[in-house]
């Protein structure tokens, strides 16, 4: 179905109009895609993301500096996501050995065993782009990239 279909619009100004609503309109939609994942393991995108990084980390910690300029949501509040990951026992924080101002924050077990349950849906999120091509993927991920220069 066209943009124009799903939002009920005839008319865009230009292409790069429509451009512009057709990303916001994607992400929406794929977001809730995710999400619907998400709901199950009683955790948001933003501290599903914050998990992931610190997947990627681990073992070793990362300081919550790193984790907002590593994070897609650069709105988010990382603090904040990781103070309620650490009360849902899936991350744990220390003061950085180096500097006592800044606080480390390390996966835990719990938040790696959520994670492999998680990457078991790898195949319910693949299923979002079921109707491209691997070579189509690849052109719009270059767009994409190019877009942001």
């Amino acid at each position: 179905m066209s943009l124009e279909e799903e939002i009920h619009q005839k008319k865009f100004r230009n292409e790069f109009h429509k451009l512009g609503v057709n990303l916001i309109y994607t992400h929406n939609w794929l977001i809730s895609r995710y999400s619907d994942v998400f709901k199950k393991f009683d955790i948001t995108e933003q501290q599903f993301n914050i998990l992931r990084i610190l997947r990627g980390a681990h073992p070793g910690p990362l300081p919550v500096n790193s984790l907002k300029e590593r994070m897609l949501d650069k709105m988010s509040d990382a603090s904040r996501l990781v103070e309620r990951l650490r009360l849902k026992g899936l991350v744990k924080r220390s003061e950085c050995a180096e500097d006592r101002r800044k606080v480390d924050v390390m996966i835990t077990d719990e938040g790696l065993a959520l994670l492999k349950e998680i990457d078991k849906y790898e195949n319910e999120f693949d299923k979002c782009f079921k109707e491209l091509s691997e070579s189509e993927a690849q052109t719009i991920n270059y767009l994409l990239d190019k877009l942001r220069g």
